[in-house]
This record gives C-alpha cells, structure tokens and sequence, in this order.
C-alpha cells in the first residue's frame, strides 16, 4: 500500500474506533446493558487499535542508525 492508501484506510479505522466508543458508552449507560456485547465489542476496539497503529509504523521510515 502507499502513504495515501495507507491514510485512507487509517481515517476509516479511526472514525469506527470512536463511533465503537460511543456505542460501548451507550450500551453500559443502559440499565439492562448486555456485558458479552460489551465485551465483544471493546474487543473488536482493541483490534482496531492495534491495526491503527501498526498502520501508522508503516508511515514512519526505519532509520538505521
């Protein structure tokens, strides 16, 4: 992938991170919250965490030193 497709893809995982953290809010704000959704999704949050950041790895060059 290049650098553009590479920031593409970054700003697609980054809006699904936040709408993720807005949905697990909402969900533990329920009463009746169901806590093997929420944790399937914080789990599917994490993953995108990791993807985003080896993402972003790929767009800063290695320097030998």
């Amino acid at each position: 992938m290049d650098a553009g497709e590479i920031e593409r893809r970054l700003d697609a995982l980054r809006t699904e991170h936040r709408d993720l953290d807005a949905a697990i809010a909402a969900l533990l704000a329920l009463s009746t919250a169901d806590q093997l959704q929420a944790a399937r999704l914080k789990k599917r949050k994490l993953k995108l965490r990791d993807e985003i950041a080896m993402l972003e790895d790929e767009l800063i060059p290695d320097i030998i030193a």
